[in-house]
């Protein structure tokens, strides 16, 4: 849809679309900084086919998480219609529980996509912010918070939808992967940290 559609859906008072396809639009944005980025330091023939593989791999990313936009939605509204199910027997009552349990385990699907791509897209990020055109570093800088945002909100929204789940051994695949995502999430942080530090002192 529109950006403007997008964004008067967003700040409509209804649940979807919400948090997780705001985070899958920070990772489109992201990945289409980047693939800017990367596009504006091909002039250096040693870097060239560098530049254009992290220009390549942005573009595939920015398809997928602009797909998540509005697969998070559909996830999500998968789950209201669960918890709209009729309860009036005793059956249908366990009907309605086992369909919201199921609705809320793939609604964990679309923010873990959200958070591979992103990691990916940071890893993109640091990538120019040491080598990418010197003038275009506060471009690479905004696409690494952009992903790392993006990023955040992929975690949360897995998160807080493992806390409706009964089912212990996919919660706790889940805790572990968000656990290794969140490490892998910090160190590369902490590494564009220093990275913005060493271009701001270049100039």
């Amino acid at each position: 849809m529109e950006i403007k559609t997008f964004l008067d859906k967003l700040a409509s008072p209804t649940p979807t679309p919400g948090g997780g396809s705001a985070s899958a639009l920070a990772g489109a944005l992201s990945a289409s900084l980047v693939s800017m980025v990367a596009g504006l330091s091909q002039k250096d023939e040693g870097k060239k086919k560098e530049m254009e593989e992290i220009s390549r791999k942005a573009l595939i990313l920015q398809k997928r998480l602009l797909r998540a936009v509005e697969e998070d939605a559909k996830s999500f509204d998968a789950v209201m219609r669960a918890f709209r199910l009729p309860k009036n027997t005793e059956a249908e009552k366990r009907r309605r529980v086992q369909a919201i349990q199921r609705a809320y385990q793939k609604a964990t699907v679309v923010p873990q996509q959200v958070c591979q791509y992103s990691i990916e897209i940071l890893e993109l990020s640091k990538a120019l912010l040491l080598k990418g055109n010197p003038n275009a570093f506060s471009d690479a800088g905004v696409a690494a918070f952009l992903a790392d945002t993006a990023l955040a909100g992929g975690l949360l929204n897995v998160r807080i939808n493992l806390i409706s789940l009964a089912e212990k051994t996919f919660v706790r695949k889940m805790n572990s992967l968000t656990g290794q995502w969140t490490r892998k999430r910090n160190r590369l942080v902490e590494d564009l940290q220093k990275a913005l530090q060493l271009r701001l002192l270049r100039k």
